[in-house]
């Protein structure tokens, strides 16, 4: 059975025994919160546990490596429809120790995609339709820097109204401790 077939069948029992209504709230954020975050799996409960948050008290947005690498992408995106749509006032960025999209490189994907079926003439067609495959997949190497450079873009961006607070840290990956990059 593969692992969606076992979600499934879990789902139709959680469902059946009402295990969700511990977890009813509507679409605002109670705290007025937006957390954008790594995709990392070590965060997947250790995030909102290690910040004290409980389903309904903020808006999770993840990606790797807890980015905004371009101004109109998916992760600003959802952050504006969390402030003008939701009642958001303030966000955090939290990155976290030991980041896989710290090292990324478009060369090792490349060498994957290819090794996957992806062509060399695939590859070639998105480049010319304008996208920098080494720039998108390019990963970070100073995490501080990383934060610092993410919240700037958050707090710059044109369209980011400037009473939205917008703060930086990095979690420990293992303790869920917060450091605040200044």
């Amino acid at each position: 059975m593969s692992t969606i077939d076992e979600i499934i069948r879990f789902n139709r029992d959680y469902v059946e025994a009402k295990a969700y209504e511990p977890h009813l709230t509507d679409k605002y954020p109670d705290r007025k919160l937006a957390v954008l975050s790594c995709m990392d799996t070590r965060l997947s409960v250790l995030l909102q546990d290690a910040l004290g948050l409980k389903n309904g008290d903020a808006k999770i947005i993840k990606n790797a490596g807890a980015l905004v690498p371009a101004p109109y992408d998916s992760a600003m995106r959802s952050l504006l429809v969390a402030v003008y749509e939701l009642g958001v006032t303030e966000i955090m960025v939290v990155a976290h120790s030991g980041c896989g999209a710290c090292h990324m490189s478009f060369e090792h994907f490349r060498g994957e995609m290819l090794q996957r079926g992806i062509t060399e003439e695939t590859l070639e067609k998105v480049e010319a339709d304008g996208v920098s495959l080494t720039e998108w997949l390019e990963g970070f190497h100073d995490p501080e820097g990383s934060v610092r450079n993410t919240v700037a873009s958050i707090k710059e961006h044109p369209l980011m109204p400037a009473d939205v607070t917008v703060r930086g840290f990095i979690m420990d990956s293992a303790t869920g401790e917060l450091t605040e990059i200044k």
